[in-house]
């Protein structure tokens, strides 16, 4: 059952942050990879879409542990204090691109472009304002990524959690906007994709995305949200049912992940070319590194 959207026009508390530093991202990296560390069972639990291969939780996971440790490093490098301390810039481009750099599986490399795309507005300011921007930037930037986008899943919930907030306000409130969003588009996933109602769960990718921003509202906010209620597993007979790795649902199939670097234009005929021999193609990436993702026949 949905909640009741909550009030959010409340004073801002003394607890809270008005600007996405870079100690607060630095944080909310570090929570994201502990909040998908706990929850990567239960996410990989629930994964029957695209391929009911039982990977989405540990694939966040293991892409948020790695922009959490690139954020880590620029924190750690020689000189990295007082006057030359780390700024919001060089911590959300840190995130993007150790997680473009490591991400992993379908789930993992879209969360990647939304970190990137959220980095390219929050390197220019990280108000409320920015981070609404910088939400609706990831949202459309994740779906132009996947070549066949779906409704029901992780780009579902990343368009709610934009339109929850697209008016902005203040930083709270625009993370708790987002966050109500992501949550609510979350429980209704499975009346929108198939194999997830018959299979009584939710998307895992986008149960993933609801923990990112999850960690980024306690950030924000100094409170963890109420945790999401625990997920039933899959019913046998749908989970049966999902495609296999490869075209046209036939297995065996592979899934091949690769970093590649290449000109725009080179990579809009790349695309072309995988989207004819696989599926679940998603290209994430820019300026010369891109990070492939897909699944083809052996």
């Amino acid at each position: 059952m949905s909640r009741a959207p909550q009030p959010f026009d409340h004073a801002v508390r003394s607890d809270e942050r008005l600007v996405l530093d870079a100690e607060a991202v630095r944080a909310w990296s570090a929570r994201t990879a502990e909040a998908l560390g706990r929850e990567r069972a239960a996410i990989d639990a629930i994964n029957v879409f695209p391929v009911a291969d039982g990977d989405t939780g540990t694939n966040l996971y293991l892409t948020a542990d790695a922009a959490h440790r690139a954020v880590e490093a620029v924190f750690a490098a020689p000189g990295a204090t007082g006057d030359r301390a780390p700024d919001t810039a060089d911590a959300v481009r840190a995130m993007a691109h150790g997680a473009l750099l490591e991400a992993r599986g379908n789930s993992g490399t879209i969360l990647s472009q939304l970190l990137r795309g959220m980095a390219g507005v929050l390197a220019e300011g990280a108000d409320g304002d920015h981070l609404a921007r910088a939400l609706a930037t990831a949202a459309s930037s994740a779906r132009a990524a996947v070549a066949h986008p779906e409704e029901g899943t992780i780009l579902t919930v990343a368009a709610a959690a934009a339109t929850g907030c697209r008016d902005g306000g203040t930083l709270p409130d625009v993370a708790r906007r987002a966050y109500e969003g992501a949550r609510t588009a979350l429980e209704a996933t499975p009346g929108q994709l198939a194999v997830l109602g018959a299979a009584g769960v939710v998307d895992a990718g986008g149960q993933g995305l609801v923990a990112v921003l999850g960690a980024l509202l306690e950030t924000v906010t100094g409170t963890a949200p109420e945790a999401l209620p625990p997920s039933p597993a899959p019913a046998p007979a749908a989970a049966g049912t999902t495609e296999s790795c490869g075209p046209g649902g036939e297995g065996p199939g592979y899934e091949v992940l690769y970093l590649l670097e290449a000109e725009d234009a080179a990579v809009e005929l790349l695309k072309a070319r995988l989207d004819a021999l696989g599926d679940s193609l998603v290209v994430v990436g820019g300026d010369g590194l891109w990070n492939v993702h897909v699944h083809v026949d052996d």
